[in-house]
């Protein structure tokens, strides 16, 4: 099926007719603006019988060629067959830590140690890759909950916003419980099971929303949260003092995902991590609406081509 994306540009159809209608005469073509195939229309004048036929002929081809430019403009578009999309999807959200404690590069990745928000971005783009048929939304939290991405099959933008953040692009502290209500707001309303996977290194230090709060009323919203607790396990130094890790408060973490109906998963390292994801991978199967892809074909190059043609012969022929 052939349609026009811009079928508005058709408007501009009458342009030349109006320019030599409502415009004086051009004297001096230094000093003038010369509209495409304005000649052409004039050449019907002041020609002799002898000279009419090839007049015509040019003023046709003027015609013609601004009638294709129009239609280029517009965009034409060939509409293929609908193709189905996948009925069996889920709704998934991810809610990524970003405060300053990812900072700590307690994983290893090729034999090379990373901090861990660069971990999670590896590991949680390539799960994002193999969401075909899901939708996929990214929150990003620190001190405060940003929503970078709603629910959209689009999973390269999802990617490539993940890929894109930093540490401590919201922040440095970690609020854990404003994120969990960012992502309830954006769900609330939505069918089917829905499901916030959150994933964080540290403990609820900032937000105006308390984290089993929060989790409460996500229950009432039925939205279920499987928490990811990321970071090796603390280590003490001789004099028994902790360092070199931030605390991970696993206790509210799990809290939350029991009250949920969800669960807590702990991931020490990139291979933990990993096998968290292909455990969410197996759960949540979401029955959604049936959807139709339409694929498109632009075509205005066709009548673009055939109008530059057109006009370099008038304009080769008026030399000759």
């Amino acid at each position: 099926m052939l349609e026009f994306a811009w079928p508005w540009v058709f408007l501009a159809l009458p342009l030349p007719w109006l320019v030599r209608r409502f415009l004086p005469p051009v004297r001096q073509q230094q000093a003038a603006l010369r509209v495409p195939f304005l000649e052409d229309f004039e050449a019907l004048q002041g020609k002799n019988a002898r000279a009419g036929g090839r007049s015509l002929l040019a003023l046709s081809l003027g015609i013609l060629a601004w009638l294709l430019l129009v239609t280029a403009a517009a965009r034409p578009q060939w509409q293929g067959e609908a193709v189905p999309l996948p009925m069996q999807g889920r709704d998934l959200m991810l809610a990524v830590d970003l405060s300053g404690s990812m900072a700590e590069e307690d994983f290893v990745i090729g034999r090379q140690r990373v901090d861990r928000l660069t971990a999670t971005k590896i590991v949680a783009g390539n799960f994002i890759e193999k969401r075909k048929g899901d939708r996929v939304g990214l929150i990003l939290f620190g001190e405060q909950a940003y929503l970078q991405a709603p629910l959209t099959y689009d999973l390269k933008t999802v990617k490539t916003l993940l890929d894109e953040a930093f540490i401590n692009m919201a922040g440095q502290k970690t609020a854990i419980g404003d994120a969990i209500g960012l992502a309830i707001k954006r769900l609330r309303g939505k069918k089917g099971e829905k499901v916030l996977i959150l994933m964080s290194d540290g403990e609820n230090t900032a937000g105006a929303m308390d984290p089993l709060k929060a989790a409460e009323l996500a229950a009432e919203e039925k939205l279920k949260i499987y928490t990811i607790g990321i970071g090796a396990d603390p280590e003490a130094d001789f004099f028994g003092m902790v360092r070199g890790r931030s605390a991970l408060d696993e206790k509210t973490l799990t809290r939350i995902a029991q009250l949920t109906g969800g669960r807590y998963f702990r991931a020490r390292d990139t291979a933990q991590l990993v096998a968290i994801y292909d455990a969410i991978d197996a759960m949540e199967p979401v029955e959604n609406d049936e959807r139709f892809f339409r694929p498109v074909d632009e075509l205005f190059y066709w009548p673009a081509g055939a109008s530059l043609v057109l006009a370099l012969g008038l304009l080769f022929r008026r030399k000759g």
